[in-house]
């Protein structure tokens, strides 16, 4: 899995990742979308899990804020506001799509600083690695835990090992 970034603009632009997972779209739509299973391998939240509500989240990337649920067709289309109404505002789709057994998932994050995308490129493809983890083990992968100010570690480690290579795709 390779992250694709591209500019929307002289100052922002889109990171899109995607991912197939042995698990039915469902089961991986829970684990997109309810609390318990998020805090497995993604972000705390918490708040109005409702379309039009706001949560707060902590991601295990240290990333914490509000974010609002702009659309929610279950099982297959999630759309949020990141930050919504500040000069750092993002929008996070994802599409879920049945492939026999296993379930597609396509992320894209849109709205980010052109001159950051390597950064959220990478951070992206190992949050999607982590869910693959999540979901074949059924249960955590940072059990250490995580917080606005410290990265779960080996969320950090493997981005740190992922971003030059991101930085070299958007140099190419």
């Amino acid at each position: 899995m390779t992250g694709t970034m591209r500019a929307l603009d002289d100052e922002r632009g889109a990171v899109r990742v995607e991912e197939v997972y042995d698990t039915d779209i469902d089961d991986l739509w829970l684990a997109c979308t309810t609390p318990e299973r998020l805090a497995r391998w993604i972000a705390e939240v918490s708040g109005d899990l409702r379309v039009g509500g706001t949560v707060q989240a902590v991601f295990t990337s240290t990333w914490a804020g509000p974010i609002r649920i702009e659309v929610c067709e279950a099982p297959q289309h999630l759309l949020v506001t990141m930050e919504p109404g500040t000069d750092d505002e993002t929008r996070l789709e994802a599409w879920l799509m049945a492939e026999g057994s296993r379930t597609r998932l396509v992320v894209e994050e849109r709205g980010l600083p052109v001159d950051q995308l390597h950064f959220y490129g990478a951070g992206w493809q190992v949050h999607l690695e982590d869910l693959g983890r999540s979901v074949a083990s059924d249960g955590p992968v940072h059990v250490g835990g995580w917080s606005e100010q410290t990265a779960a570690p080996a969320w950090h480690a493997r981005w740190t090992e992922l971003t030059p290579q991101y930085r070299d795709a958007a140099a190419g």
